[in-house]
């Protein structure tokens, strides 16, 4: 079985550059302390430029768990951007519920499907 968690970020008002092999994604440490084994992949590009107005989309794949049974709490999106920190992005939480970084709120959104199995 897996699932898909998506990642869309709205560009500002001026080119955005985005390495995206920076962009990082973890799962939350509650599924963790489970022991029960995931495989957890990012599909995307390597670097992208995306222009004001435009859309990037970045998918994590979850198998091995279902992100709708609590199995695996949340999905959490980090980026790390070069020389600097790891910054939290986003969450979806089992029961879709999405909690976003305050300076992002209204650029990106957190979704998933549950019916597109890969």
């Amino acid at each position: 079985m897996s699932r898909n968690s998506h990642l869309t970020v709205a560009t500002g008002e001026t080119d955005t550059m985005i390495n995206m092999k920076n962009l990082l994604y973890l799962i939350s440490m509650s599924s963790l302390f489970q022991c029960v084994t995931r495989q957890i992949s990012l599909t995307q590009p390597g670097t992208v430029t995306v222009k004001p107005s435009e859309v990037l989309q970045l998918t994590c794949k979850v198998t091995g768990a279902s992100l709708t049974d609590g199995s695996v709490h949340a999905v959490d999106w980090v980026r790390q951007p070069v020389g600097k920190g790891l910054e939290w992005l986003g969450r979806i939480l089992y029961n879709s519920a999405t909690y976003y970084a305050q300076c992002l709120q209204g650029r990106i959104t957190v979704s998933r499907d549950t019916n597109k199995g890969e």
